[in-house]
């Protein structure tokens, strides 16, 4: 069994680029919750939902990637907090408007919570109006 930080890295590696559920649901439980206080994320409460949004987002983000600035782990909480930075640049079709050329650069944060190995809920920290804005989308 891997440990709880293991299986957050893999889980955030292949969330952020862009694997979908296929590619992140062996880090979670089925039936998994996400939450997030963004309006760009209104009606996604499941982590397959959200592992789905983020794989469409590239789709308009085609060179969307993400730094690890850092990772820390709670093990009396069982939870794991990754705090990242996306960037990229709109210039895919898919978008709310055509691609405007425009650069993102998001810091976000994800808390990870854990039933045994596995996630089980995530909540997502993030300004989704900055970054709507930064690519022309509002």
């Amino acid at each position: 069994m891997s440990s709880i930080r293991e299986t957050a890295e893999q889980f955030f590696d292949a969330c952020e680029t862009g694997k979908g559920w296929e590619g992140c649901q062996a880090y979670c439980h089925a039936g998994a919750t996400f939450s997030a206080q963004a309006g760009a994320l209104e009606g996604v409460d499941t982590l397959e939902g959200y592992t789905e949004w983020m794989k469409s987002l590239l789709t308009p983000v085609p060179d969307g990637h993400y730094e690890v600035r850092s990772f820390a782990v709670d093990d009396a909480r069982r939870n794991v907090a990754a705090y990242g930075v996306f960037r990229g640049t709109h210039t895919g079709e898919g978008g709310p408007v055509p691609p405007t050329g425009k650069k993102v650069e998001a810091d976000y944060v994800y808390v990870m919570d854990f039933d045994g190995d596995r996630i089980r809920h995530m909540t997502k920290i993030w300004n989704d109006g900055i970054s709507l804005t930064q690519l022309g989308w509002t």
